[in-house]
């Protein structure tokens, strides 16, 4: 694939936002294969860590959010491998047995994984996993040769079985809850603590990474596995479509993650796009499936991956934990292809708009004008960083809707050629809508049980939920503390106020 080719198909593959958008092959790109990484959360913090071992010459860093150590459930039944279980050092030495044995054959050379850069994250009051089995997690890593310098472990109070942002975002659960879609505002940003621990100085994010560097892949092109979705998802910054070279990672959600299951939540929610769009990171999103038939796991005995997990107690195979494991070929087979491109070409060769204006505002909408460009066929227009036009825009002229009153907004312009390839970003352009702007929302911190005896909030089984959003708070009684956000009469979210 070229990346005039690209360009086209990324300018066409949106994440789901009402339309049915195509599936494409996954693109090939300008890599530099010495900065891949991977991370995850539960299941998918067990699959990194399996991944960085028997990967070790393609993973140069790894991220365990809330997972277990390699192998623990081939040897052992699962329960034994979370729920806050203590890993024995006999059970530990028998996964170092396999380390041993495999290292050169099975799985990459297990010196490998001393040089590697490692980032652990565990709740103290997650019970799904737990911090013991993290502790075993670190055990083995400084079996294998980790330095204390290259390995940050964080253990964080009231924190339950989530994935952390520091941002709220549209279906969140609560910090102290273990409930869908186990994302969460704990006021600690997990995806720039990862890359910060991998990659060094982050450049500053940006907070509303444009929806067409999101595409929706093929992947029954590497695996038809029972537990392995149709389709993924990998974000590309506009840089690396363009053939700039750029960074791998992948991010691995966790079990009842999916997006069969809480859509792009995943993808969009847990920050990885927001730091990967201003650091030139590439940001591959593989996609597990339900499978509810039964299958002979290697020490668990006969289950189903009824909750669509990543494979860590083997249910395709024995293999699970090895190079030749059906998941894990997959997905280093979805990174070599993403690692494949020459970084020839890239990018269209018009030039930027000039004389981009604003101006007729109303409450909702505001008319955004610019110069024509020579050779143009059509242009798009960008609402902070944003894409609003969903066809091309063949005038010199946009006006953009479903606005927010008294609100300031930048766009900016590019032309694209009559394969849709874009040119180069034109100056931005601010606007001001008119009309008064919402009263500042109402926050009320204070515990579950509070929430419902004042009305902001109601129970069912034994767990409360915000009125309006019916967001799960957690547990119903005086021990578990939320904010709530009033939006609108009678409608709360779960979150803070400035």
């Amino acid at each position: 694939m070229t990346f005039k080719s690209l360009r086209i198909l990324i300018a066409g593959a949106m994440l789901a936002s009402g339309a049915a958008q195509a599936v494409v092959a996954l693109p090939k790109l300008n890599v530099d294969e010495a900065q891949t990484t991977v991370s995850g959360l539960s299941s998918g913090g067990f699959m990194a860590n399996q991944l960085g071992y028997a990967y070790s010459a393609t993973f140069k860093g790894v991220g365990v959010f809330a997972g277990g150590p390699f192998m623990c459930a081939g040897h052992s039944n699962y329960t034994a491998c979370m729920y806050n279980a203590t890993v024995s050092s006999a059970m530990l030495s028998t996964m170092q047995t396999d380390l041993n044995n495999w290292s050169g054959n099975a799985i990459d050379p297990k010196a490998n994984v001393g040089n590697q850069k490692i980032y652990m994250f565990v709740g103290t009051s997650d019970y799904t996993v737990g911090p013991n089995p993290m502790n075993a997690v670190q055990t083995q890593y400084n079996n294998n040769g980790v330095a204390s310098a290259n390995l940050q472990y964080v253990q964080r109070a009231s924190t339950a079985h989530v994935f952390p942002t520091d941002f709220d975002s549209t279906g969140n659960n609560a910090c102290s809850s273990s409930a869908s879609p186990y994302i969460s505002n704990c006021g600690y940003d997990g995806a720039k603590a990862a890359f910060t621990q991998f990659y060094g100085t982050l450049n500053a994010r940006n907070d509303a990474p444009a929806a067409g560097n999101y595409i929706e892949f093929d992947q029954t092109a590497f695996t038809t596995n029972a537990g392995v979705a149709p389709t993924g998802w990998v974000y590309v910054p506009a840089n690396c479509a363009a053939g700039a070279v750029c960074k791998v990672h992948v991010a691995l959600h966790g079990c009842q993650q999916n997006y069969a299951t809480i859509g792009d939540k995943f993808v969009r929610n847990t920050g990885y796009t927001r730091w990967a769009d201003t650091n030139s990171i590439i940001v591959l999103f593989p996609q597990t499936r339900v499978d509810s038939t039964s299958h002979q796991t290697s020490a668990s005995g006969s289950l189903a991956n009824s909750n669509g997990c990543w494979d860590w107690i083997g249910w395709y195979g024995t293999n699970f934990a090895q190079k030749a494991g059906t998941q894990m070929a997959a997905i280093k087979a979805m990174v070599d292809q993403l690692s494949s491109g020459s970084g020839s070409g890239g990018g269209g060769g018009l030039p930027a708009p000039t004389g981009v204006a604003t101006s007729n505002a109303t409450t909702t909408t505001m008319k955004i004008t610019w110069n024509a460009v020579t050779g143009a066929a059509s242009y798009n227009v960008y609402r902070n960083s944003n894409k609003v036009n969903g066809t091309g825009v063949t005038a010199t002229n946009y006006t953009d809707t479903g606005l927010a009153a008294a609100t300031t907004y930048s766009w900016t312009v590019r032309a694209a050629d009559s394969g849709g390839v874009e040119g180069a970003t034109s100056a931005a352009a601010s606007g001001t809508t008119t009309g008064s702007a919402p009263p500042p929302p109402t926050c009320y911190t204070s515990s579950n049980y509070a929430h419902t005896t004042a009305g902001r909030a109601y129970t069912a089984g034994g767990y409360t939920y915000a009125n309006g959003s019916s967001q799960n708070m957690g547990l119903w009684n005086t021990y578990v503390t939320t904010t709530l956000k009033l939006t609108g009469p009678n409608y709360y979210v779960i979150g803070t106020c400035p």
